[in-house]
């Protein structure tokens, strides 16, 4: 279970990794427009600010999470698994703060937070069975 709990939360973090490219260096760009239900250049243009402090956001969480991959790979699983537990349990919380704000985002939440549950489930199921 451990190495399908790996798996999972360093797709959590790529997917975050993506995330942040969409929302920091490419949020004015019509694909990422369309993705995001962004209506026009000049809405993109007014929320250009937060969209990019929110991808850093989403860097740091995938950050985390990749930290802890590697710190448990190099034998220091207590402190690895805290890490990507904090990783993917903030990508979680924040999936389901989109869905409570607004329920015709439950595709995006599923995308936000389906990898990351997968992740912790695998992972838990790993320390609790030891």
């Amino acid at each position: 279970m451990l190495l399908i709990g790996i798996i999972a939360a360093a797709g959590a973090a790529v997917t975050h990794i993506l995330i942040f490219v969409l929302e920091s260096l490419r949020w004015t760009e019509e694909p990422t427009r369309q993705i995001f239900g962004i209506r026009s250049e000049a809405d993109a243009q007014t929320t250009k600010q937060l969209a990019f402090n929110q991808g850093f956001y989403n860097l740091f969480l995938a950050l985390t999470t990749i930290l802890g991959i590697v710190l448990t790979y190099s034998g220091h699983l207590t402190v690895g698994l805290t890490l990507i537990f904090a990783g993917t349990g903030m990508m979680l919380a924040a999936s389901l703060v989109l869905l409570l704000s607004n329920r015709r985002m439950l595709r995006a939440a599923v995308m936000q937070g389906g990898i990351p549950l997968l992740a912790i489930v695998a992972l838990t199921l790993t320390v609790t069975l030891g």
